[in-house]
């Protein structure tokens, strides 16, 4: 992409020159944009123009801070400020009539050119002699300086309907442009001593390069000031990411960025990217344009093709024993890592990841994704105690040991079903054994009816592994309807489209024996959908003498887990039956699902992050951020100004398709192949810079320096257009 800023006056034509400059590239096929700031447009005053043009289509809408080239429509406005941003050995075009060498000194790493675009002008009588009209004349010599065909000049000024002494003016502007390098080899076409021309002032005192003496700013009665709220998606984001800073790095294509955000508050990026239901999704302020913008699959893109290095921030002498290594324990152990801590990782299994390893099937989260993020939490100098299991004397012999422990075992009791005698250990089993089984290789249900009762995201791992395991038939039996299901939308949707039935208001009653085989039958009696329940969801009412059969060959039961707190300690004192251990030496936290019971790793992410935040506030004293924003600060679609932003379809990743992937346990999505989807981020209530405040601002009184945006309140009249054109609500009117 070109971008060029053009600096001159008000009467000179600077917006026209920017658009001449894009037509002749928009008629050879590019994409373009030309605009010009609508500031104080007076005669004389200083004014800028833009215009840029690409190959490929032009989504960015913002001013141009770094332009490639600069043009100056006024050698009175030549100084420090017409080189602000500009790149390296970028071009300057001055419109004066001395030589480019007498402004080398001047822009030292520039490339330097120079027309009379005036006295071209004047001679063409393009305007008047007070007020020359320039911009055809420098389109010509703009057109020589960047390589153009003088054609496309007049191919341009011919479709904007520009004819006569305005073609003249550009083909002897694209004659006499001195360039750096016209000025040795040609210099000789100059032979008279050349005196700049003399410029006529503008209407404004001191020509237009400086303020009116009257501070119009007492006139107002209100003014504007800038606040930022909290997008939904921060808000309802369980693991606390900065869900609108990551999108925004992906969207200027900072991919390294948009990871290296994620990192502060999540060391699971790439893992959350494939499993997290997305309330951030559900809560986008999008939904009211068109669809929702997915964060999900931005969020593996990042994790998946960012690179950023975490180190620990400081050195630590004490020593925090984390037991667990699910979302919660891992994201515990990650965050005091990072603080400086000497952190212990106590796992009762053979590998670390939980439910994450053992209870998420791999076409969901491959096992090579998930030892990478976990990799980079031990990368921090973590220890693992392995094959481990920790029982209340062995969580009072870790108080001795480490200055601090933190218990995430998650939801170890796992609920159940009494459905009488049928059936037998391998024919009627929890989900969670199930598929933890199924992840070791040690289990086959070929040719088998399985049912699985439950709505939840473990019921359907579990039926589609079972048909990934060889099952004849799947159906799982829920006793309220799919909208109460709490799995993942897209999770339910994808097991239909593999084969998988779902009776819906089906209650399971008993199982039977079939006579004469191995077979079993499940007794099953219909529901309707009565007043909601403590859950806000509609309660289930059994519906009386619609009892009805189901024969199958195994039943899963993923109904839900509970916490086991057996391992805590009731006080200071630690008793383990009637022997009294002692008095507790360090504190104990419970943290994760074993905590809250949310059932997320999005939410075992967060209560590992938060808890890891509280130790290091006892022991350093340092407060740090990890609090929910206020509901009052979060900006809802009602605030921003939705005719201000374009429709735009969400990007989709590829999945493969069902009757390839019921077959085999590799991933169902390949995600999204680049991170444009991002650029559909609506930036709610968080200023993502595009500069309409400035461009509408019809006094100039507001000037973005660098990323700040500065108000001149002296001359400020209140007029409150900032604010009417702020898409996210950023600039506000108080009243005086």
């Amino acid at each position: 992409m070109i971008e060029i800023r053009i600096h001159g006056r008000g009467g000179q034509g600077g917006v026209t020159l920017a658009k001449i400059i894009a037509t002749t590239r928009y008629l050879h096929g590019f994409s373009v944009q030309a605009f010009g700031l609508y500031a104080a447009e007076r005669s004389g005053a200083p004014l800028q123009a833009f215009c840029r043009f690409d190959a490929q289509p032009i989504t960015n809408r913002n001013l141009i801070y770094e332009p490639d080239h600069v043009i100056v429509l006024d050698a009175t406005l030549v100084g420090p400020a017409i080189t602000s941003g500009l790149k390296p050995n970028g071009w300057i075009l001055i419109n004066d009539p001395r030589f480019p060498y007498e402004f080398a000194e001047q822009f030292p790493g520039y490339r330097i050119a120079t027309v009379d675009a005036t006295s071209i002008a004047r001679r063409n009588e393009l305007g008047t002699r007070s007020v020359p009209i320039v911009n055809t004349a420098l389109a010509g010599a703009v057109a020589r300086v960047l390589g153009f065909e003088p054609e496309s000049v007049h191919e341009a000024l011919e479709h904007l309907g520009f004819r006569g002494k305005n073609f003249d003016a550009a083909s002897e502007a694209y004659e006499r442009v001195i360039i750096v390098d016209d000025v040795d080899r040609h210099g000789a076409r100059v032979t008279h001593p050349v005196t700049p021309t003399q410029r006529v002032p503008g209407i404004v005192d001191g020509g237009g390069a400086e303020r009116p003496v009257i501070r119009t700013g007492q006139w107002a009665t209100q003014q504007p000031h800038r606040k930022e709220w909290t997008p939904p998606c921060n808000h309802v984001c369980p693991a606390g990411n900065d869900v609108q800073g990551f999108l925004q790095a992906l969207a200027r294509k900072e991919t390294d960025l948009a990871l290296e955000t994620l990192l502060r508050t999540t060391p699971f990026p790439s893992v959350c990217g494939r499993v997290c239901p997305a309330p951030c999704m559900e809560s986008c302020n999008r939904l009211s344009l068109d669809e929702a913008v997915n964060v999900r699959d931005l969020e593996r893109y990042a994790g998946d093709r960012g690179r950023a290095e975490v180190k620990p921030l400081a050195t630590r002498e004490q020593r925090i024993a984390v037991v667990g290594s699910g979302p919660a324990g891992l994201a515990a152990a990650y965050h005091l890592a990072r603080f400086g801590y000497r952190v212990t990782v106590i796992e009762g299994g053979s590998s670390l990841g939980g439910l994450l390893r053992t209870g998420i099937p791999p076409y969901r989260l491959p096992r090579e994704v998930l030892d990478r993020e976990i990799g980079r939490i031990l990368h921090l100098g973590v220890d693992v105690r392995l094959d481990t299991r920790i029982e209340r004397r062995d969580l009072y012999r870790l108080t001795l040991e480490f200055d601090a422990v933190l218990v995430a075992t998650g939801l170890q009791e796992l609920r159940s079903l009494d459905l009488g005698g049928g059936g037998n250990g391998e024919s009627i089993m929890q989900g969670i054994d199930f598929l933890d089984r199924a992840n070791r290789e040690v289990i086959r249900v070929d040719d088998e009816d399985v049912i699985v009762v439950g709505g939840g995201n473990t019921a359907f791992d579990a039926a589609r592994s079972a048909l990934r395991l060889g099952a004849r038939s799947v159906r799982i039996v829920y006793r309220r309807t799919r909208e109460e299901m709490p799995a993942i939308a897209e999770e339910i949707e994808e097991a239909i489209e593999e084969g998988i039935a779902c009776d819906y208001l089906t209650l399971p009653i008993r199982i039977e024996p079939r006579n004469g085989d191995e077979r079993l039958t499940m007794i099953c009696r219909r529901m309707q959908l009565g007043e909601p329940d403590d859950s806000g969801r509609r309660r289930p009412v059994e519906v009386e003498g619609s009892d009805f059969p189901i024969e199958c060959d195994r039943v899963l039961l993923a109904l839900g887990q509970s916490a086991d707190l057996s391992v805590f300690p009731e006080g200071s004192e630690v008793r383990d039956g009637a022997d009294v251990l002692g008095l507790l030496e360090t504190p104990v936290y419970a943290i994760g699902d074993l905590a809250s019971n949310d059932g997320t790793v999005a939410a075992a992410i967060g209560s590992g992050r938060r808890a890891a935040l509280s130790i290091h506030y006892v022991f350093a004293g340092e407060e740090l951020p990890g609090l929910v924003p206020a509901a009052d600060d979060v900006i809802r679609a009602g605030s921003l100004k939705m005719h201000l932003f374009e429709s735009a379809p969400s990007h989709h990743g590829m999945s493969r398709p069902a009757e390839e992937r019921r077959l085999d346990y590799r991933e169902v999505h390949a995600g999204i192949a680049d991170p444009s989807e991002a650029e559909r981020c609506l930036s709610c209530g968080v200023c993502n810079e595009c500069d309409r405040c400035v461009t509408y601002c019809p006094e100039g009184v507001l000037k973005r320096i660098g990323r700040e945006f500065i108000f001149d309140y002296e001359y400020c009249k209140g007029c409150g257009v900032c604010a009417a054109e702020c898409p996210r609500n950023v600039v506000f009117m108080t009243r005086l």
